[in-house]
């Protein structure tokens, strides 16, 4: 497959979701004039408050509807960020979509795993009461390879990951809102670890700034199948930029076989549902 620039716009995503539509056309604009062929927007893209559920859209909808024009209008794909998708009888879904550039949708993914968490003295924490889960694995086969798709606390699953490159997944898009509390902690050290064991690329676009109810870490990066962060964004709204080359997958896999030399004999990682 063809080399191709890609770039993260980490945004500093509120209350007001024509504010940050027009903040994410911006970013378009400026990643375009810069070369990019693949443009990637954090979790939450389109709303960041107190009411996600009321701001729940289908798809395809207001803000799939942007993203395809503006893919249209500058030749570009989009990973749009995730947003509350609208399920009639349910709770939304985290949904992210990918957008080719004449403007078609090309698949949607949404988000597997939920934060749930009680830990004695605290107050519960439950996604599962704001959001419906996902069911399945998502790969998209494009023009640009084989592409994955994971949102935010899916990064905690490695055999997702693991799922995906077996599924000839060379590039893996993160979407992300992590706090600044566990970013410091976790996040660099998480991307590289799904890079380096599955020999994939992962570009994370995470969210940055306060938010109403935490403040978010910031540091989107990209990351190479060696392990090597190729760019690295500060606590700012800004575009990042960085090469992917497909072929360099397979280079580091030949180097570090460690898709071949997984024991099946002994243990094995397998998926019910894996949409491609």
């Amino acid at each position: 497959m063809a080399k191709y620039r890609t770039a993260i716009c980490q945004m500093d995503s509120g209350a007001d979701k024509s504010e940050n539509l027009k903040m994410a056309e911006t970013m378009i604009d400026e990643a375009a004039v810069h070369g990019a062929k693949l443009l990637v927007f954090p979790e939450t893209v389109n709303y960041m408050g107190r009411h996600p559920r009321e701001q729940a859209e289908p798809i395809p909808g207001e803000t799939t509807g942007f993203f395809a024009r503006k893919a249209r209008e500058k030749q570009v794909w989009i990973v749009t960020g995730s947003f509350p998708e609208r399920v009639e009888g349910q709770n939304p879904k985290n949904t992210l979509a990918l957008i080719d550039p004449q403007g078609n949708i090309r698949c949607t993914y949404s988000k597997l795993h939920m934060f749930d968490v009680e830990i004695p003295g605290r107050k519960p924490y439950r996604e599962s009461a704001l959001n419906t889960a996902g069911e399945e694995i998502v790969l998209a086969d494009t023009e640009l390879g084989c592409l994955g798709f994971a949102i935010c606390y899916d990064l905690r699953f490695g055999e997702m990951f693991r799922l995906m490159a077996l599924g000839g997944a060379k590039v893996i898009f993160l979407p992300s809102s992590f706090t600044r509390e566990t970013g410091q902690e976790h996040w660099e050290a998480l991307i590289r670890a799904r890079a380096i064991e599955n020999g994939v690329y992962i570009v994370a676009a995470n969210q940055t700034g306060e938010k109403y109810n935490m403040n978010a870490y910031g540091n989107s990066m990209i990351v190479d199948p060696w392990g090597r962060i190729l760019a690295r964004a500060g606590d700012e709204p800004c575009c990042i930029y960085a090469g992917i080359d497909p072929g360099y997958a397979d280079e580091v896999r030949m180097q570090i076989p460690s898709l071949k030399n997984r024991r099946t004999d002994v243990y094995n990682i397998s998926a019910t549902k894996v949409r491609t």
